[in-house]
């Protein structure tokens, strides 16, 4: 494909895209608009853009694609701004969004100036943000969604399709009120799940000051996504509030079933609750990227003497496997250690372990 495409916003997904776009079709030119000029400048200098303009005019007016990839009450902003701008006949819109409902209500106006607008949701994140940690791989094998209206033709689609194809991911179709219903379930509740319960421990502190020390293991790692940034969090939530309300009258139910059963001290009963979630939860595919980022950890026992970490990352350094995170856990008592390292894919993890358990003797294991 030939032509201009326009990046808004230059953090992790936005340069990841422009990367994407640019190693697939090198013959395009991508531009990029970023609020922080730094920002911009910098994607520029590591190659990320092709060039950096200083207006939404300048970058959008000769651009055959559009990918805004801001906050989505920015977006809400720019879309306005597009509406008023003037733009190729041909131009097709996208969005990153984590909600696509109130999106596709605030893009009426540029599609009633007869600009194609084709909401967008790529399933995949890191821990890390800005255009520094953007990357080429960071949608592959995810599954990405547009929410096309019902009158979009098909052809735009699919060229909308075409301009991604370099991302390698899963595309899906479905409509915007299914996607804020999809992603409420198995993204934005569990967020908030997991900020409920850290708001829990640090309330038990006051019958307890053990309770942070010993959270520091496995409790601090299934409420990692409590970690995301509380702005993006406030304005999903205030988007998608319609599912999250109904979908905490569910989890009220839910809760209040446990209840009945441990004041009944059914143990059959609980067992099977268990069971039933274990059971759904061992059937999830395990190879694919869902919602949230996968946490890649890999735990070692290590011996409490002076160099046995800097002799793992060592051997690591040597068969060039990037770290993303290392720390330890501090919930055992005994001569040994666990040393948690976070890795950017499942393959790293997998050669990490190898490289490990062939350079040195101590144990591994996925968690």
């Amino acid at each position: 494909m030939e032509g201009r495409v326009f990046v808004i916003g230059l953090g992790l997904i936005g340069g990841s895209l422009a990367l994407c776009i640019k190693e697939e079709h090198k013959e395009v030119i991508v531009c990029g608009y970023d609020i922080n000029e730094e920002q911009a400048k910098l994607a520029k200098m590591m190659g990320v853009i092709d060039e950096s303009v200083r207006s939404l005019e300048a970058g959008a007016r000769d651009a055959d694609l559009i990918i805004i990839s801001t906050p989505v009450t920015v977006t809400e902003q720019i879309l306005e701004q597009l509406a008023e701008l003037p733009l190729k006949d041909n131009v097709i819109v996208t969005d990153t969004g984590s909600t696509k409902t109130t999106i596709t209500d605030k893009a009426r106006s540029l599609i009633e100036k007869g600009t194609c607008f084709i909401g967008g949701h790529p399933m995949a994140g890191s821990h890390k943000s800005g255009v520094t940690a953007a990357k080429k791989i960071l949608f592959e094998n995810a599954f990405y969604l547009f929410t096309p209206r019902q009158e979009t033709n098909p052809k735009e689609i699919e060229t909308l399709k075409a301009w991604l194809v370099g991302t390698k991911a899963k595309f899906l179709i479905v409509s915007p009120e299914e996607h804020d219903y999809l992603t409420g379930v198995i993204s934005h509740f569990p967020h908030l799940i997991a900020a409920s319960l850290v708001h829990q421990a640090a309330a038990a502190e006051d019958h307890s000051a053990l309770v942070s020390r010993l959270a520091a293991g496995g409790f601090r790692d299934i409420t990692r996504i409590a970690s995301s940034s509380p702005a993006m969090w406030r304005d999903i939530l205030l988007h998608n509030r319609t599912v999250i309300l109904e979908l905490l009258l569910g989890w009220e139910n839910e809760m209040q079933k446990v209840i009945t059963l441990l004041e009944s001290s059914d143990a059959s009963e609980i067992y099977r609750y268990f069971d039933e979630a274990k059971n759904y939860r061992d059937g999830l595919p395990s190879k694919e990227k869902g919602a949230i980022p996968a946490f890649y950890d890999l735990f070692v026992d290590v011996p409490d003497y002076p160099g046995s970490i800097s002799e793992i990352t060592g051997h690591l350094a040597k068969d060039e496997i990037n770290i993303t995170n290392i720390r330890i856990l501090e919930t055992r008592e005994d001569v040994y250690g666990v040393l948690v390292i976070s890795f950017q894919s499942e393959e790293d993890r997998a050669r990490a372990e190898v490289c490990i358990q062939v350079n040195t003797n101590f144990e591994t294991s996925m968690g």
